[in-house]
């Protein structure tokens, strides 16, 4: 569905933790009047993002909200005022639409484009959210020779990225040159999964005369996570326990290259993303651009709430996904605020989820078979289930990405997944 922008919710609920990294400390002061865009969260650790204003209003006092993943953050709530200063096209235009100028990118200086994408708060909108300045900073001594723009997205059900790259071709591909300009790569490289043809034919005619060339992938879930797109697009491989820069590559989701494009030539924050609401369990599926704070109900009811057989909300997609409370009418009050990170909402129906009993592991070995990472789930899932540390350790339980693969093909239905997420953090504790 193409992109509907949602009307400006009464309140916006900001996180001050929306990245990889240190949380943001409030700026403003409860009752304080502030504008579109004006900073509400900063840190001064270097692994962090400021967090903006996503709407005129007035500040009310800090809150704690739990995210999906159950981690509980403060949060800055603005009411809305009745007068905003751009809304539904005019907003959108500001965003993605309009003129892209390219011959100004040679202008930027890389260190100027890294700074602009701080101050403008700007993280890996792909899910990661990992913040862009770091990605971006130069490394004398680890160099980057590829720049990769990703638009594999594989999660199923979602489709933000999809028509972003239809809709605001021009953008992203601005956004892909000044990543190109700040990490210093000789080379950009747009890939896309061979799923998505349109948008393969409109993102080709964007990169005509740049120097950013097209590759078209096969669709592989899960193609779109960081490790297997640069082993599918370039043959390296990331080391246990290394980042893309490692073997000279910065990864860049589209959203994150429109965003970029955004703050650098139009000095503007980020402050709205495109959120896909779908499932069986939807009543109107949609792509929308929403306000970052606003609640996850407000969308569910904008999008004619859920349907009778509605069962299970998940923050995400189905693979990587949280699972919320239970859908039912009460799921128009969920109270969860859209993060940066937020890519999607999907309701399942009843007949989406299985209900088959946990049995004991058959030793059976598809878990190994289709772990993109070359690790054995079974394995690590009862370390976790026994708090065995050193198993865990000795496993690379903290190089699992989290996919869903083992979860999904296991025929003793064991939350393979769910389990090692509790072993990594009891790890990382420990």
């Amino acid at each position: 569905m193409p992109i509907e922008v949602l009307p400006v919710p009464s309140e916006v609920r900001i996180a001050l933790l929306q990245h990889l990294g240190a949380p943001c400390q409030a700026t403003v002061s409860p009752r304080a009047a502030v504008q579109w865009g004006d900073v509400v969260g900063r840190s001064e650790s270097f692994v962090a993002a400021p967090v903006h204003a996503s709407v005129t209003g007035v500040v009310s006092r800090v809150e704690v909200a739990t995210l999906p993943n159950g981690r509980h953050v403060s949060v800055v709530p603005i009411r809305s005022s009745a007068s905003q200063p751009l809304a539904d096209r005019q907003l959108y235009d500001a965003i993605y639409g309009g003129s892209w100028p390219w011959d100004e990118i040679g202008r930027h200086v890389p260190g100027d484009i890294v700074d602009a994408s701080r101050a403008a708060g700007l993280v890996g909108l792909g899910g990661a959210a990992f913040p862009m300045h770091v990605k971006l900073t130069r490394n004398d001594r680890k160099p980057i020779d590829t720049l990769l723009v990703n638009g594999c997205e594989c999660e199923p059900f979602l489709t933000a990225d999809y028509r972003l790259m239809v809709e605001a071709p021009a953008a992203i591909v601005a956004g892909g040159l000044l990543a190109m300009r700040a990490c210093g790569a000789a080379r950009a490289v747009m890939c896309i999964e061979n799923n998505k043809p349109r948008a393969v034919e409109v993102l080709r005619e964007a990169c005509a005369g740049t120097p950013i060339s097209l590759r078209v992938l096969k669709t592989k879930y899960p193609q779109g996570g960081e490790r297997q797109l640069l082993k599918a697009a370039t043959g390296r491989i990331v080391p246990g326990g290394g980042l893309p820069l490692d073997v000279g590559v910065v990864v860049v989701n589209v959203a994150s290259a429109a965003a970029l494009a955004g703050a650098v030539l139009r000095g503007r924050p980020l402050t709205h993303r495109v959120v896909t609401v779908a499932g069986a369990g939807i009543r109107h599926p949609k792509n929308l651009l929403v306000p970052i704070g606003t609640r996850y109900g407000e969308l569910i009811r904008y999008c004619g709430g859920v349907t009778g057989d509605a069962l299970r909300v998940v923050a995400g997609g189905p693979m990587m996904g949280f699972a919320l409370p239970a859908a039912d009418d009460a799921s128009e009050l969920i109270p969860t605020p859209v993060t940066k990170g937020t890519s999607g909402i999907t309701v399942l129906a009843e007949r989406d989820v299985r209900h088959d009993a946990e049995t004991a592991c058959l030793r059976c070995g598809r878990c190994v078979r289709v772990c993109p990472m070359l690790l054995v789930p079974a394995k690590l899932a009862l370390a976790a289930r026994h708090g065995n540390h050193e198993l865990l350790a000795r496993y690379h339980a903290t190089s699992c990405v989290e996919c869903g693969c083992c979860a999904y093909v296991c025929p003793a239905r064991i939350p393979l997944v769910q389990l090692i997420r509790v072993g990594k953090v009891t790890l990382q504790k420990k």
